[in-house]
């Protein structure tokens, strides 16, 4: 019950004023845009953005594991992480000006059933 209200404080958390954001670093303050691009690249085989879609998952899978460790419950409920970067391009090609710390956070509502 307790790490349920947790993660509920923290997703309510999120969305607030731009100077009480907290602090996001790395591959989630690159645009919906940029992660479009990567994930097309990706699909097609695309060297580069091969090596750019695994900077992606890599920072999606550092956020749900620190989410599941802080809340002790799997935050993905079960989805694997291909999935989930799959739901996340979705997303983004719905909200492009958005960025994928955002479209990150969206999933893990919609899983979790706050949103």
């Amino acid at each position: 019950m307790v790490r349920y209200l947790f993660l509920g404080l923290l997703l309510a958390a999120l969305p607030l004023q731009a100077q009480q954001r907290p602090q996001v670093l790395g591959y989630g303050v690159k645009g919906c845009d940029h992660y479009n691009l990567v994930f097309e690249g990706w699909e097609n085989g695309q060297g580069d953005h091969i090596a750019e879609y695994i900077h992606y998952r890599d920072w999606l899978t550092g956020l749900v594991t620190g989410l599941s460790l802080a809340t002790g419950s799997d935050v993905l409920k079960g989805v694997e992480i291909k999935g989930a970067m799959r739901r996340i391009q979705v997303y983004c090609d719905e909200h492009p000006t958005d960025d994928f710390f955002t479209a990150s956070m969206d999933l893990i509502r919609i899983l979790s059933g706050l949103k």
